[in-house]
């Protein structure tokens, strides 16, 4: 075979190549897609009606506005796997309304599992306060295992569609802990959910939104997997704020 026959061959096993990494990489960048936050949530996200809105680079914050009181602990929250922060500003207001200043943290791609102890930083920008940690979905999980890591650095624990696994147990850490998911829910994995219930306190709050499904912990539209819920995003928004509020009053007594 002679020299100028490789070359074509070469070219063409080049060619194969780079049309295999440029198909994987599509394929990542069509993965690694946020969901993005509705409308409603980018109207949450404007300061207004009592409440004070400040995006930063590393995370947002919900708190009522100067002069009202704020006496409850502060919320760290991370949000689910590929769902953009801003889609729980609904959520952080009715919190922050509810007196409870609430900072949104934001990951890298979006993926809690790639910033787990994002939470640190912002603890330490407010580090006269005490605060809960919480999260939906993955960063509900990842929630739990920072807590797991810091016990000595919060006051409690939820977690929104999610669970706590093995390095997120709280068990034993004598921290509140509460549960809280949605009877629609088509994306929770239930096996681990059920298997996650051995991870926590016995003295847990688990609780469920009847005719809430998972993407409503949010505010960005349908997520792929799963159900149509029975309730509006509002009702959903305003239960799981109570529902919060509720057990942050009861962990105070």
């Amino acid at each position: 075979m002679t020299l100028t026959s490789k070359k074509p061959r070469r070219k063409i096993w080049l060619f194969v190549i780079l049309a295999v990494l440029l198909a994987a990489c599509i394929e990542a960048v069509l993965y690694l897609r946020p969901y993005e936050p509705d409308e409603r949530a980018a109207q949450a996200m404007q300061s207004g009606g009592g409440v004070t809105v400040t995006d930063a680079e590393k995370w947002m914050v919900f708190e009522k506005s100067a002069g009202a009181d704020q006496s409850g602990p502060g919320i760290v929250f991370y949000p689910g796997g590929l769902v953009k922060p801003e889609s729980y500003a609904p959520l952080a207001r009715e919190l922050a309304l509810r007196g409870y200043r609430t900072v949104i943290v934001r990951m890298p791609l979006n993926l809690a599992v790639l910033g787990g102890n994002r939470a640190e930083e912002a603890l330490a920008a407010d580090s006269g306060r005490s605060y809960v940690i919480g999260g939906h979905s993955l960063g509900g999980v990842m929630a739990a295992r920072y807590a797991a890591a810091h016990p000595q650095q919060l006051q409690g624990v939820f977690m929104l569609a999610a669970y706590a696994d093995s390095k997120g147990s709280l068990k034993d850490k004598g921290l509140p802990v509460l549960s809280l998911t949605g009877t629609e829910d088509g994306v929770l994995n239930r096996e681990s959910w059920e298997a996650g219930r051995s991870n926590l306190p016995a003295d847990a709050v688990i609780e469920m939104i009847p005719g809430g499904n998972h993407a409503q912990f949010g505010s960005y539209g349908l997520q792929k997997g799963d159900h149509p819920a029975a309730i509006s995003v509002q009702e959903q928004t305003a239960k799981t704020a109570d529902a919060i509020a509720n057990w942050l009053a009861k962990t105070a007594e």
